[in-house]
């Protein structure tokens, strides 16, 4: 991501530090359904196929606030999915063309990068070499490894139904650690998770699961916490996935490779 934002993430990504254990918390109200509901996240998602997907992620820095939107599509099955990302036009001053972002398992592919990269070119970026595994880091999480971090699920509560986008659903908030999700997930999302272990002041992530009446999420949101023991000014990132219409077909078409940008990134 270009500007400030993405200047504040990579410093602090570099610099932060994991200190969670592992160790999961004893569970209070949360019922161990709600648990293996939220833990199985994932199977649900690749039973539904694909969805539009929008993202948000809003963060927070000594009394700044800027949200970074996306829009698009994912498929479940094919762990692959495309968005349109918007940045704030402040960042930098002026009006910026959207990001296209594609995801696949490993790997990010990037369209309007900015910072001296040609605006017919694409930058690959392998996302298990990012110090937080591509969580917050280029403004938009993953859908699909949204719904990985819960794997991590040590407690969880019901709280009473409400009403999201003209739809009763159930809403389940708790906590999740990365530590226990980098251990539950596999293949390109644990590894994944595995390198965001390296980028976070705190290992344990508050999450709300909106759940429709036919099991599948409507929205997800993660609140990441992002830090330094050397006394850099904290960050802190809500991160939003929602998702709608299920089963609309999803094609994701990769660069090829004579147009991958090959030379530095700014």
């Amino acid at each position: 991501m270009v500007g400030r934002i993405a200047s504040l993430a990579a410093l602090l990504l570099a610099v932060c530090g994991c200190t969670g254990t592992g160790e999961a918390a004893e569970e209070d109200t949360g019922t161990r359904q709600a648990r293996e509901t939220v833990r199985q996240l994932p199977e649900v998602l690749a039973g539904a196929g694909s969805s539009l997907v929008a993202t948000a992620m809003e963060m927070t820095s000594g009394g700044t606030r800027v949200t970074i939107r996306g829009e698009g599509g994912y498929d479940f099955v094919a762990r692959s999915g495309e968005l349109r990302v918007t940045l704030p036009l402040e960042i930098p001053a002026g009006a910026v063309p959207p990001v296209t972002e594609v995801f696949t398992p490993g790997a990010l592919y990037m369209k309007n990068r900015g910072a001296g990269v040609p605006a017919d070119k694409w930058v690959r970026v392998d996302v298990t070499t990012l110090t937080d595994g591509n969580l917050v880091a280029n403004g938009a999480t993953d859908p699909l490894l949204a719904a990985e971090l819960l794997r991590g699920v040590v407690s969880v509560r019901e709280l009473p139904e409400l009403e999201l986008n003209g739809e009763w659903v159930r809403h389940l908030r708790g906590v999740t650690d990365l530590v226990v999700a980098a251990r539950e997930a596999s293949g390109p999302a644990g590894e994944q998770l595995v390198a965001a272990l390296a980028g976070f002041a705190d290992p344990v992530v508050p999450f709300d699961a909106y759940l429709g009446a036919d099991g599948l999420p409507r929205k997800i949101r993660h609140q990441f916490s992002l830090g330094s023991e050397r006394g850099l000014e904290g960050v802190d990132v809500a991160s939003t996935v929602e998702f709608s219409g299920f089963g609309t077909p999803v094609t994701v078409s990769l660069p090829v490779p004579e147009d991958l940008y090959t030379g530095a990134v700014g």
